[in-house]
């Protein structure tokens, strides 16, 4: 199973636009297991992320900050060619 941590913090319009992506990507079609974490809460993230959320880590790899490309994402857990996920056609 693949974990996606999105860092993110309250009232961020990029957090939450993120994470639509995220689940519209992944949904059902990955097993994964998707944390949202408020940096706020921890002074250490808060000070690492500060201006650079969102910030998307995928099996604790940093893979995508303030943006998200939805075929790029998608790439990560699909690599067949031509194949295409439900609902982003």
């Amino acid at each position: 199973m693949h974990r996606i941590t999105l860092m993110s913090k309250p009232d961020c319009k990029l957090c939450d636009s993120a994470r639509r992506v995220i689940d519209l990507v992944i949904g059902r079609h990955v097993a994964a297991l998707i944390e949202e974490v408020d940096i706020t809460q921890d002074p250490e993230l808060l000070e690492k992320y500060r201006n650079d959320v969102p910030v998307v880590l995928v099996d604790d790899i940093e893979r995508f900050r303030h943006t998200i490309d939805p075929d790029k994402l998608a790439l990560l857990f699909f690599d067949e060619p031509g194949e295409r996920l439900v609902g982003l056609e």
